[in-house]
């Protein structure tokens, strides 16, 4: 399975972007979408996830209700809607995708068998 990210850019504080995370093959059964991200000099860090099957979705403290992320099955895509954007969001954003993932580990990157290309979002103050 191949991930193909897209959507970074440059936005002030205050604004929105949205990030898009195709897979190359449709799944069957459970399978996960997640956001990482890493900014530079940090450890990657976990964003979101949700449940392609049930919807279900995972968020980290530091994005709780400013982001949303989102499937579109028919389109093999998960999205990751950012709003309210703050200066410290800015980093390089990875998608991932597993299919066997317990869920105590869903924030854990070692829990996911695919990566996507990083795509960079700056958000100056």
């Amino acid at each position: 399975v191949q991930l193909q990210a897209s959507g970074g850019g440059v936005v002030q504080a205050g604004g929105s972007l949205r990030l898009s995370c195709t897979y190359s093959k449709r799944t069957s059964g459970r399978y996960f979408g997640g956001w990482f991200r890493q900014a530079p000099g940090k450890e990657r860090e976990f964003v979101a996830a949700i449940n392609t099957k049930d919807g279900y979705t995972y968020y980290s403290d530091s994005v709780k209700g400013r982001f949303t992320i989102s499937k579109e099955n028919a389109k093999n895509t998960v999205y990751l809607q950012m709003n309210s954007l703050k200066p410290e969001d800015t980093a390089v954003y990875y998608c991932a995708g597993g299919a066997s993932i317990i869920i105590s580990t869903i924030k854990s990157q070692h829990a996911y068998d695919y990566w996507g290309q990083g795509t960079l979002v700056t958000v100056s103050s």
